[in-house]
């Protein structure tokens, strides 16, 4: 079982008497305690991602304690602060109430009284993200993220800490890494979780529709516009925009998707004016776009925009330790009740392929593993073939090794077309999982079909 790790706080006074005592009881309890001498210091010093609550003399040189007191409220709403006052000063206590505070304490306060309200604060504050936790799956808008693998945790570390701004996010990395599964969490941990949540793909819908679908339109703005229509950003009005696939939209839409980030409204089809639209913006993609900035297929002004905060997610491959618990979750969710045993050589089995298509392949391989389970034990031979070449401990340049090169040189177009072929064989003309398996695009994948005449067979 994994040990809860100490609480760290922060302890912010200028007399050097009162601080030396106050951190001595607090770490004789078990505590981590930073000290401050001043409120600017303090606020220097200040984490929201390290420090789980802040004590603060209302009284100090420079910055008060009650600009303390909104600077860390402004920075971390959910970090408890108590204020600590002179014997008396009901009026300062009362207004630091009203700033936020959880409690105050008064001068010259006793060990027992310190340690008891720092712990009431603290037991407040994990109740309060308990009360969230629970309300944030009521909605179903959030779902369960599994992940011990120390790149992983990074990357939910990074989500929770932007959750409560309003900056855009532009989440990379490979199809079927999590990339919705983290834009949700972000959503759902955000001050508009209680708004709606707009998935848009911008790969499933066709270019010719994608300005309707984005921004709406007026009824009678084009042949067959029988109805006025808001178009998704406006659903999202209060909530979040998560734009996947974000790199295939078409260039002549970008500059309209960056006015609306910019300026928060949307034209929409056929309008004469614009309308406002508040909504966050977290963007997707599985394509590296600063590549094609210079390729001339993304906007400069808009990748800027959207990558205010970039998180990429790395592949399975890369975080081996997750394989074992994300199969048994999957398995468990699969099973249906049933209690099925996952076992050394099924498990070693699972460790030693590298997942191209990710945490999604594993999850459908889980998925078949348990349809085809006879008894209580999950067989390894009841695991989806492997591709040639596709996977396995030692293949591709995963392992450091590529197939020689002939001497007689090679074409680019036919080696892409051979390959091609042979995903299209292996996944028995199945164009949706050739596209995943080669982590292209459907639409591409249609067009360099019908570019080198290859059919599904």
């Amino acid at each position: 079982m994994t040990e809860t790790p100490p609480r760290r706080l922060l302890f912010v006074e200028d007399d050097d008497a009162g601080r030396e005592m106050g951190a001595f009881n607090l770490r004789g309890a078990g505590y981590l305690v930073d000290v401050a001498a001043s409120g600017e210091q303090g606020l220097a010093r200040f984490s929201a991602a390290e420090h789980d609550l802040v004590l603060t003399d209302l009284r100090l040189p420079g910055k008060s304690g009650l600009e303390v007191l909104r600077a860390v409220k402004q920075r971390a709403p959910e970090v408890p602060v108590l204020v600590i006052t002179a014997f008396g000063s009901v009026e300062a206590a009362v207004e630091a109430m009203r700033g936020g505070a959880y409690d105050f304490i008064e001068k010259p306060f006793a060990r027992d009284r310190l340690l008891l309200t720092v712990q009431r604060a603290l037991e407040h504050r994990a109740l309060r993200a308990e009360v969230c936790s629970l309300r944030r799956h009521a909605r179903g808008v959030e779902r369960p993220i599994v992940a011990i693998a120390e790149g992983m945790r990074r990357v939910l570390e990074i989500a929770d800490r932007v959750a409560p701004s309003d900056a855009s996010v532009l989440v990379t990395g490979e199809t079927g890494t999590g990339k919705e599964l983290v834009a949700r969490r972000i959503h759902a941990r955000s001050s508009r979780a209680d708004g709606p949540l707009v998935v848009i793909n911008c790969a499933a819908i066709p270019a010719e529709l994608m300005e309707s679908e984005l921004f709406g339109h007026e009824k009678g703005a084009f042949t067959g516009a029988v109805r006025a229509r808001p178009g998704r950003f406006r659903q999202a009005d209060g909530g979040t925009v998560f734009l996947d696939e974000v790199a295939e939209l078409p260039l002549a839409l970008q500059g309209k998707l960056l006015r609306a980030l910019q300026e928060r409204v949307v034209d929409p089809v056929g309008a004469d004016e614009p309308i406002a639209v508040d909504a966050r913006v977290i963007a997707a993609t599985n394509q590296d776009l600063a590549r094609r900035v210079g390729e001339g297929l993304f906007r400069e002004d808009l990748y800027y925009r959207l990558d205010t905060i970039a998180i990429a997610i790395p592949p399975l491959r890369q975080r081996r330790e997750d394989i074992e618990p994300l199969a048994r979750h999957f398995v468990a969710a699969f099973s249906g009740g049933r209690d099925l045993e996952l076992g050394e050589p099924l498990l070693g089995e699972l460790r030693s392929r590298l997942w191209p298509g990710n945490v999604r392949q594993l999850e459908h391989a889980c998925e078949r593993l348990v349809l085809l389970c006879p008894g209580g034990e999950l067989r390894r031979e009841d695991l989806p073939p492997v591709a040639d070449g596709a996977d396995g401990p030692s293949a591709g340049p995963e392992a450091g090794e590529w197939p020689a090169l002939p001497e007689e040189g090679l074409g680019l177009v036919d080696l892409e077309k051979r390959v091609i072929e042979r995903v299209l064989a292996l996944k028995r003309g199945n164009v949706t999982q050739t596209a995943a398996y080669l982590r292209v695009p459907r639409h591409i994948l249609a067009y360099r079909m019908a570019k080198y005449g290859i059919r599904r067979n």
